[in-house]
């Protein structure tokens, strides 16, 4: 790419130091530069159109301008467009969006708390946990249970949730008291002959010896996604949620549901819980809340905890977490219109109707030359690509693959997300069957570019 002096491209080059970015390659690349969005397309600053195949980063999910939730926004700008809730203070959109969030969860919770993305929700499930001990007299139970290839944020106690190493490499991560369990991906990590069931049952086994042998006076929760996202939109295998949820019963850990990506709609009901039978005792929601319009993130949390939550701070006088955004009037107004555009559009009943142009459509390309697994539900889903179909052995190095397929997409005006050769859907919940239609064409041309690139190099596995 050939970064002309003063432009956009080059003005953020010289500026900008941009996540999940090789920063050396950037300098040589720049950046496609965004300036306009409209329905499940978005436009660069030379008016080339896009389909957002990721729904930006699985959060857009009524897609670009949508009229009323800029309204809220402005209407509550004139109103009142800043206030806390420290102190026995709120604005009053933050009270209607609690209630309506208890209202529609999946389970009955007690109380919401409000910060400002994913990983701040997740953070503050971590301090609440040991808050939450502490309050109980078991000062010793504060180990957490994430999985490998979860993702849960960024923040130094959230990353360390994340199962994933470029999220722990050289930043000294993960904290004491973090520990992970296997990654319940039935095609990677499955025995020869393994059936779904008999891996679920193997991942249940291998979580209760993890328990038994960190001591489960010491272990307070498990932490998981309904369908994991950012390590590769894994979907749980048949009966891995009912066989988690007795071993954490049996030992009294907490289960933390991390809705982030799941959350409204993604997984063909209101919350992935719902999909997958999950019971948990906190959730925690962000992205699709305000269809990203503005950062929101909300922790739902049963009454159990909050009862001892709040004698604590009545021990202590007063409860020392917040955000001095967390529950700000505005994202908060913002989410409130999601909500009610999702009830009176049927969101959910929408991606029940074309779930499957997306899931059937996706696994046309099972037999393709270049792919291991075709895998989703709902409007989420995922292409893996192999060196190797009938081992399923990946590319050498990982990702690499997967990255220029993602650059031939984006030529061919799709924006889709690689991760590690793992390739990502999730459009805006608002697409058709007809522009599921449009995004698989130009994925199948981006594929079949890269089939002829792979044969040209001459890449190959590693078993």
């Amino acid at each position: 790419m050939s970064v002309r002096p003063n432009s956009p491209e080059a003005r953020d080059i010289a500026s900008h130091l941009h996540p999940y970015t090789n920063a050396r390659k950037h300098e040589q690349t720049g950046p496609l530069v965004i300036t306009e969005g409209k329905g499940i397309h978005v436009y660069d600053n030379h008016g080339k159109e896009y389909i957002e195949g990721l729904a930006g980063l699985w959060c857009a999910s009524l897609g670009f301008g949508e009229e009323r939730l800029i309204e809220a926004a402005t209407a509550q700008l004139r109103t009142l467009p800043y206030y806390h809730s420290f102190a026995h203070k709120v604005p009053t959109p933050v009270i209607d969006l609690a209630e309506k969030l208890l209202d529609i969860a999946p389970v009955k919770m007690g109380k919401v708390f409000f910060a400002n993305s994913g990983s701040e929700a997740n953070d503050t499930v971590i301090k609440l946990i040991w808050y939450y001990n502490n309050a109980l007299g078991r000062p010793e139970k504060k180990k957490i249970i994430s999985r490998i290839k979860g993702y849960h944020g960024v923040t130094v106690a959230s990353a360390s949730l994340t199962g994933l190493p470029y999220n722990h490499r050289d930043f000294d991560l993960p904290i004491a008291n973090i520990v992970h369990t296997g990654c319940p991906h039935h095609y990677r990590f499955a025995e020869p002959g393994e059936s779904e069931e008999d891996f679920a049952s193997r991942r249940a086994a291998e979580l209760e010896q993890l328990i038994l042998d960190e001591g489960p006076e010491t272990v307070a929760a498990f932490i998981g996604e309904p369908v994991m996202g950012a390590g590769g939109v894994i979907v749980p295998p048949r009966t891995y949620w009912e066989k988690i949820q007795a071993v954490l019963r049996k030992y009294d850990v907490l289960l933390i549901a991390d809705e982030v990506i799941c959350g409204f709609g993604r997984t063909g009901n209101m919350f992935g819980c719902e999909t997958y039978g999950i019971k948990p005792d906190i959730i925690t929601v962000a992205k699709a809340l305000s269809s990203a319009y503005l950062p929101i993130s909300a922790v739902l949390i049963s009454d159990a905890i909050y009862q001892a939550v709040a004698d604590n701070s009545a021990k202590i006088g007063t409860f020392g977490h917040g955000f001095t955004y967390s529950g700000h009037p505005v994202p908060a107004a913002v989410a409130l219109e999601t909500l009610k555009i999702y009830e009176e559009r049927d969101i959910v009943g929408h991606v029940r109707r074309v779930a499957p142009a997306l899931q059937d459509g996706l696994r046309r390309f099972a037999d393709h030359p270049l792919v291991g697994e075709v895998r989703g539900v709902g409007l989420i889903g995922a292409v893996e690509l192999v060196a190797d179909r009938a081992t399923g052995d990946p590319f050498e190095p990982p990702g690499k693959v997967g990255l220029y397929l993602a650059e031939r997409a984006q030529d061919h005006g799709l924006i889709i997300r690689n991760l590690m050769d793992s390739i990502a859907f999730c459009p805006p919940l608002v697409i058709t069957e007809a522009q599921i239609a449009d995004m698989l064409a130009r994925f199948a041309r981006a594929l079949d570019d890269t089939a002829h690139w792979v044969e040209e190099q001459g890449l190959t596995g590693t078993p």
